[in-house]
């Protein structure tokens, strides 16, 4: 699998004759940095350099078959034929708590003939009233739905369904599009790959403290440059509030944490496009696969990779769904959820449309 596309966006250019006019700075928006590490995720072999693609397409395949389930592609549901709906979802699973929280949950749709993707996210705190479902917030459902499957395996009351197969469903009804696979990716999977690659560069800015013997959150950064490992990395995007710290430290909204999340992302790249990083990406491999769980068959794989290796930022359609903190949720902007909801079944349709995404610009920081 060789590629020279890695998808980053170009430097800003200046200069020319005359007087040099400032460049207005492009606001990143965090959910585009989080869908480039999920295709980092998945798609890590592609964006390697050329000389080590040899081992990269060993490699890769060494890691599909192992996510991948062993079953075939039903005959016309190919990505390289269909258009496909794929659920996102990113956990605060850590070996030291064992909880299932999504902290984020994204639907992407994608169509081979327009080389296109709509991605929608919704806040994790979203308050979902759904017929069918006790209301809750979002990111509860799906450690419900894995302590209902767990139950029903001992043999006590439960649903007997995989807590992957209820997200599907649920997503599919409330957005109005058929999911077809889900995707999950935990918070150890985000720490090893940081650490095969031997850390990330950052500057923080402010001093930042929070301790939670609960969860067993244990953040305590200063300000100024610095190389940050797994866990570090994951304490510096994370970071809310201070707690049980003397003196308390700054407190962090929203788009503090995503200009956060963009930063050590694009670290990230930088080392892997090193080549010190190429040689460690079988190892970053490992770690995804390891943290990470799909219903992708391992063909179905292989056909995204053909078919979307090269999608340009330009084809990508964002859409964060914003929306209103009443605590403890947040209530959605229901025109942003109805204009989400119609940008993903253009897309299916292959009426794809790069514009219009105001909900983009909101969310940026």
């Amino acid at each position: 699998m060789n590629s020279n596309h890695t998808n980053l966006p170009p430097r800003a250019k200046s200069g020319g004759k005359g007087k040099k006019q400032p460049v207005p700075k492009k606001k990143k928006s965090p959910w585009k940095s989080f869908f480039k590490f999920v295709l980092i995720v998945l798609l890590i072999a592609v964006l390697a350099a050329a000389g080590y693609a040899g081992y990269l397409f060993v490699k890769g395949n060494q890691v599909i078959e192992k996510s991948g389930i062993d079953k075939p592609v039903a005959p016309g549901q190919s990505a390289k034929e269909k258009p496909l709906t794929v659920l996102l979802l990113g956990t605060d699973h850590r070996p030291e708590t064992g909880t299932y929280l999504t902290d984020v949950v994204m639907v992407a749709t994608m169509h081979p003939e327009t080389n296109s993707s709509t991605l929608v996210s919704l806040p994790r705190d979203t308050l979902i009233e759904l017929e069918g479902y006790k209301s809750s917030k979002l990111n509860a459902y799906y450690p419900r739905f894995k302590a209902a499957y767990n139950a029903a395996e001992k043999k006590e009351p439960g649903s007997g369904i995989p807590a992957e197969e209820e997200m599907k469903v649920m997503m599919s009804k409330y957005l109005g599009v058929n999911i077809d696979y889900v995707t999950v990716i935990d918070f150890q999977g985000f720490r090893d790959v940081v650490d095969t690659f031997g850390g990330v560069d950052v500057n923080v800015q402010y001093n930042m403290c929070h301790r939670d013997s609960v969860d067993g959150t244990d953040i305590n950064l200063t300000v100024g440059p610095q190389k940050l490992d797994g866990k570090k990395a994951l304490d510096y995007v994370r970071y809310r509030k201070s707690m049980n710290c003397s003196p308390k430290t700054k407190e962090s909204n929203d788009f503090d944490r995503n200009a956060r999340q963009s930063e050590v992302l694009h670290s990230l790249l930088d080392r892997m496009k090193s080549f010190g990083g190429v040689t460690k990406v079988g190892n970053a491999l490992d770690a995804v696969s390891d943290n990470m769980t799909t219903d992708f068959e391992q063909q179905q794989i292989r056909d995204l990779l053909m078919t979307y290796y090269d999608i340009g930022k330009e084809e990508v359609k964002f859409m964060p769904i914003t929306g209103e903190w009443r605590s403890p949720n947040v209530y959605i902007n229901n025109d942003e959820l109805d204009a989400a909801r119609q940008a993903l079944q253009d897309e299916l349709a292959g009426k794809h449309n790069a514009q219009g995404t105001e909900a983009d610009s909101k969310a940026t920081p």
